[in-house]
């Protein structure tokens, strides 16, 4: 396996990143919370995007990964601004931009920021306004006085042996960056994909995002079984052809 390349950012942390070279329209992975660029779908992705010849770029969010700072001192405003930098200085032209769970609000985030790098949007899984809507309304009224009084909250974490650490600095900052407060333009093609047994973002919020939204093809594909991880290779088939579809419309 090839040695990540490491970007600096304005505010002077470094990003780990993997880049792939090639023609046509790129591709750019933004992953979840508290995951790195090494996991299956965003693996799976490179190597289907050098079988094709096509740009593809993942990498680590500050406080992910390979990537300096530490998670806890990070929040959803940081991590857009590390992808709005990524991006802007290592792609050329437009991008389809990738994002799973957090990674689906990052993407959001910089259709409203960047709509000019952006020539399309596959969402998996996606969980925008995660921090305020899932976290912070579902706390008892003991963690979120918790939460604000010690400014952090250790979560049980499904995925690792580690607990989540929330933070008054990640509930906070999201609240400046909701995107489904407000309207919310998507000139392009999106595909939204969502499995009917993810336990960690209810389906409720992909016909959200659906219902929020304007655009002339937005489209959501309900995939009976599939959990949050969305990894299975029947899965990473259907991202695959989301991906083929949103470029046929680029």
């Amino acid at each position: 396996m090839t040695e990540p390349q490491f970007f600096d950012t304005s505010l002077g942390r470094k990003i780990a990143y993997h880049k792939t070279d090639g023609e046509g329209v790129g591709v750019v992975f933004l992953g979840g919370f508290k995951s790195d660029m090494d996991g299956t779908k965003a693996v799976y992705l490179e190597d289907w995007a050098k079988s094709k010849d096509r740009p593809f770029l993942r990498f680590d969010y500050s406080g992910h990964g390979l990537s300096s700072e530490r998670f806890v001192d990070g929040c959803i405003g940081d991590w857009a601004d590390d992808a709005l930098e990524i991006i802007s200085e290592l792609t050329d032209g437009k991008q389809i931009l990738v994002g799973s769970s957090m990674g689906g609000w990052i993407a959001l985030l910089m259709a409203k920021r960047i709509p000019e790098w952006v020539a399309g949007l596959v969402g998996i899984a996606a969980a925008p306004d995660f921090t305020e809507d899932s976290m912070w309304a579902n706390f008892t009224l003991e963690q979120q006085e918790q939460i604000m009084r010690d400014g952090q909250l250790a979560l049980d974490n499904d995925y690792s042996d580690e607990p989540y650490i929330i933070t008054k600095k990640l509930i906070e900052d999201g609240r400046n960056q909701l995107i489904l407060r407000e309207p919310l333009d998507l000139p392009f093609p999106v595909r939204l994909l969502h499995g009917t047994a993810d336990a960690d973002v209810d389906m409720s919020v992909p016909l959200r995002i659906l219902d929020h939204v304007t655009g002339d093809d937005v489209r959501l594909s309900l995939i009976k079984g599939a959990d949050h991880r969305f990894s299975e290779p029947e899965n990473l088939a259907m991202i695959r052809r989301a991906i083929h579809s949103v470029t046929m419309k680029a």
